[in-house]
């Protein structure tokens, strides 16, 4: 509880939390700090409550081994006239509390695939009170959300996050991240991020990243969207590191995605690792799309590792 309303992460204090109840400390040496870097309003408690976004460090004030932001920020900082702009695909299922996929028969499945991708019904939609409220709720905390749909396997999916400028699209995804499983449980319905929920011809989950810089939003940008994908397919096993656990189950070569083990590129292609949209390729500057980073991915590392790639720092 604060004595005013602060008007920046500056009037916020920095905390501490017990770090061996997390899995991040020793109970020997358990406290881990927090330092706050980004407010967003309550929508839960509403007034001038707050969220904040806040990331970790040891005692020595170095940041803590899970603090995907320090480091990522210390490589937005390296290029600051790149601008990078990042819009991230967040897939995610919805399940009851004994472990069913919400909506599907107990016990059993739904029909195949194909009538359930941004559709309307009762029949082939489940959950969208989730969706709707989860959006309503990132609007009114100024998380930069600009869509939702439903997606390709019943009870899955999807909003989107950005265009957010460097580490604001991490900062914007956790949030939003934070906001849903605080929706869903007052739905008593349990978020999954898990890239391949449900094994067998049915979707996986992913966070397709689509990426621009300053170059590559300029006359003549796709020599540097290419350029970009050149370099991209150096280090696809680096990528691939972290780009979320689990991911192989995802990355099979089926249901819209590139192999794991293979790097390739298309234009309007779902298949490949990296898509460049036929828009962007009409007009020669743009954007491209990294089909890669499974929905369990730390938004921080992933858009991290892809600036630090493309703009050659590594």
């Amino acid at each position: 509880t604060l004595s005013k309303v602060p008007s920046s992460v500056a009037e916020l204090p920095d905390w501490n939390f017990d770090g061996s109840s997390t899995n991040q400390a020793e109970g020997h040496d358990s406290d881990v700090y927090m330092r706050p870097q980004a407010i967003f309003k309550d929508p839960f408690t509403g007034g001038d409550n707050i969220l904040v976004m806040c990331d970790t460090y040891n005692a020595d004030g170095t940041p803590h081994k899970t603090n995907g932001r320090a480091p990522a920020l210390e490589i937005f900082n390296q290029v600051p006239e790149e601008k990078p702009w990042f819009g991230i695909e967040q897939e995610y299922t919805l399940f009851d509390t004994d472990g069913q996929v919400f909506g599907w028969p107990k016990g059993g499945f739904p029909g195949p695939q194909g009538p359930y991708y941004c559709a309307v019904g009762a029949d082939v939609i489940y959950g969208r009170d989730v969706v709707e409220a989860h959006y309503k709720a990132c609007l009114y905390a100024g998380v930069n959300v600009s869509g939702t749909n439903a997606e390709v396997m019943p009870s899955q999916w999807e909003f989107q996050v950005g265009p957010c400028e460097g580490i604001d699209a991490g900062d914007h995804m956790w949030m939003a991240r934070y906001i849903l499983h605080r929706v869903a449980e007052d739905f008593g319905i349990v978020v999954s991020l898990a890239p391949k929920p449900i094994k067998g011809d049915w979707n996986g989950a992913g966070a397709h990243t689509n990426v621009s810089t300053a170059s590559m939003r300029e006359e003549g940008g796709m020599a540097v969207i290419e350029e970009a994908i050149e370099r991209l397919s150096l280090r696809h096993d680096a990528h691939i590191a972290v780009y979320g656990e689990g991911n192989e189950a995802r990355l099979t070569g089926h249901h819209e995605t590139a192999d794991i083990n293979t790097f390739k590129a298309g234009v309007a292609n779902r298949g490949a690792s990296i898509r460049i949209p036929r828009p962007v390729m009409a007009k020669g500057y743009g954007y491209f799309e990294d089909r890669r980073p499974a929905s369990n991915m730390d938004p921080y590392k992933v858009t991290g590792i892809i600036i630090e790639t493309v703009c050659g720092l590594a």
